[in-house]
């Protein structure tokens, strides 16, 4: 499959924010209306109070929200500080449309984290 770098394809975006170690990006249990992509820092994954993941640049999360319309599965919080582009419906299903290897990738991602938490 051939991988996206999602850095250099959102890094000009006007959807980037920087976010101070610390911040809550995402909480556990909200609805969500935004994915993300991790441009430039470290995020911690956490489910029920556990750590049980680390992004850094060009890593994905909150999709799910995007693709099922439920609430969030896990906390995102900034463990230093990160740039961030911040992606809404309308622009996820246009690259998911327009850019096949996106929609391909994000479930490449999706699948990875399936297999780790029921393995």
């Amino acid at each position: 499959m051939k991988k996206l770098n999602l850095v250099n394809l959102f890094a000009h975006a006007d959807c980037v924010q920087t976010l101070p170690a610390g911040h809550k990006i995402v909480k556990q249990g909200d609805p969500g209306e935004h994915f993300f992509v991790v441009l430039d820092g470290q995020a911690d994954v956490i489910i029920n109070d556990l750590v049980v993941e680390q992004m850094g640049a060009g890593d994905v999360f909150g999709e799910m929200t995007l693709i099922d319309a439920g609430p969030r599965s896990a906390t995102v919080v900034a463990k230093t500080p990160c740039r961030v582009a911040i992606v809404d419906e309308k622009r996820f299903l246009f690259m998911v449309q327009q850019t096949p290897h996106f929609a391909l990738q994000v479930m490449h991602v999706m699948a990875q984290r399936l297999r780790r938490r029921t393995s």
